[in-house]
């Protein structure tokens, strides 16, 4: 059977989690990539070919002067309408597209919560920099189908709307931007599986932030169960988007009890956590990713451990310049504490200071049974370590 792998840039997901269950399951791959030359550096025994990925007509142009798919699958936030539309064309199992458009596309999810009479959100489309009409503050700026909190900055007046907003656009031309009210509360995560019958819910994250007004996630810890009320809250909100096949991260915020959804990635989980959930939970997670993509149908019980604990860390650059020492990766276990720690900076690279997860060092997984153990744990490892940075 073949896979067909859209994909932009190589990442974590792909390589350490779907292309591994890819091959425990007997597939064949063909990743479709306008970067050919970084997947084919990455995994060479692979068959990659040049596609302009982000044209759903060049994915379906390219697919069928190939072989026969038996599936489209893709794990970026980028291409999913248009592996959904690819799939949808072959006759495959897939996502709706329009639930992949809604998702991707921030005011268009924010106008079709409020349609429906989910949640309604202030918003507002900017193309240029100028303060809409009847704009409250504070409120959160950021691209329209953006990605990772980049460009996402709290506004707390009109000047600062406007500087920020012409400081995007002159940096991203043609981009469009999302100015909306700034929803209070607690950042959690939600994150889901299903095959467009079943859903089952896996848990969820706590984020913790770095300060205003940017939003960089710092760390997550791992909720096993969200309170009832707060779950059936979010899952109408995604149903009002019509998500409910394959996996599906959904980040929201909880005051007075009351769930909203800041965005919805129509994928797994990313920066690791998904390695760190499969862990976790002792399940199979990309396998039966995939097998949704191939058609077929989720068990009824997944079999997940519930008594774990987990935590990610992301130690981060706190200024501009060449990183000198930093740790190498590192895999142990201390007592019952797993913890697997991965670079993600070369020692010698410079960079700027971005305000984004491209900010990371490093990351941290740590899986355990008792929540304050890992927390400790984690905490004692990065202490021991050292990031240097030059500017």
């Amino acid at each position: 059977m073949r896979l067909y792998l859209l994909a932009l840039n190589p990442t974590d997901s792909v390589t350490e989690g779907f292309l591994p269950a890819a091959a425990r399951l007997g597939l064949d791959v063909t990743v479709l990539t306008d970067q050919p030359d970084a997947h084919r550096r990455t995994y060479p025994d692979l068959e990659v070919l040049a596609c302009d990925v982000r044209d759903h007509r060049a994915v379906v142009t390219r697919i069928s002067t190939h072989r026969r798919p038996d599936a489209v699958f893709t794990n970026s936030d980028h291409l999913q309408a248009q592996a959904a539309l690819a799939a949808d064309y072959f006759g495959l199992p897939g996502k709706d597209w329009r639930a992949a458009l809604r998702t991707k596309d921030k005011a268009e999810m924010r106008r079709r919560l409020a349609a429906v009479g989910v949640d309604t959100v202030w918003s507002a489309e900017l193309t240029e920099a100028v303060v809409p009409d009847g704009t409250p503050y504070p409120c959160v700026l950021k691209p329209r189908e953006g990605v990772a909190s980049e460009d996402v900055v709290l506004v707390d007046g009109p000047e600062e709307l406007v500087a920020h907003a012409k400081e995007i656009l002159e940096r991203r031309p043609g981009a469009v931007l999302v100015v909306e009210e700034y929803l209070p509360g607690e950042l959690y995560t939600l994150e889901t599986l299903g095959d467009g019958q079943v859903r089952h819910v896996l848990g969820g994250f706590h984020t913790e932030l770095s300060p205003p007004p940017y939003f960089i996630e710092e760390r997550l810890t791992f909720v096993p169960a969200h309170p009832e009320p707060v779950v059936a809250q979010v899952l109408a909100q995604l149903d009002a988007l019509g998500v409910g096949f394959g996996a599906c991260h959904t980040e929201f915020v909880v005051h007075d009890g009351r769930a909203r959804i800041i965005e919805v990635n129509y994928r797994a989980i990313g920066d690791q956590c998904d390695l760190l959930l499969a862990r976790l939970l002792r399940i199979p997670l990309f396998e039966l990713i995939l097998r949704t993509h191939l058609g077929e149908p989720l068990p009824a019980d997944l079999g997940a451990r519930r008594d774990g604990a987990a935590r990610v860390e992301y130690p981060c650059a706190d200024g501009a310049g060449t990183l000198t020492h930093a740790p190498a990766a590192a895999e142990l276990t201390v007592g019952n504490v797993h913890l697997t720690y991965r670079p993600l900076r070369k020692v010698g690279e410079r960079h700027e200071l971005y305000r984004t997860n491209r900010d990371y060092l490093g990351v941290l997984r740590a899986v355990g049974t008792d929540e304050a153990t890992v927390d400790r744990m984690s905490a004692d490892f990065l202490g021991a370590q050292r990031w240097e940075i030059q500017p």
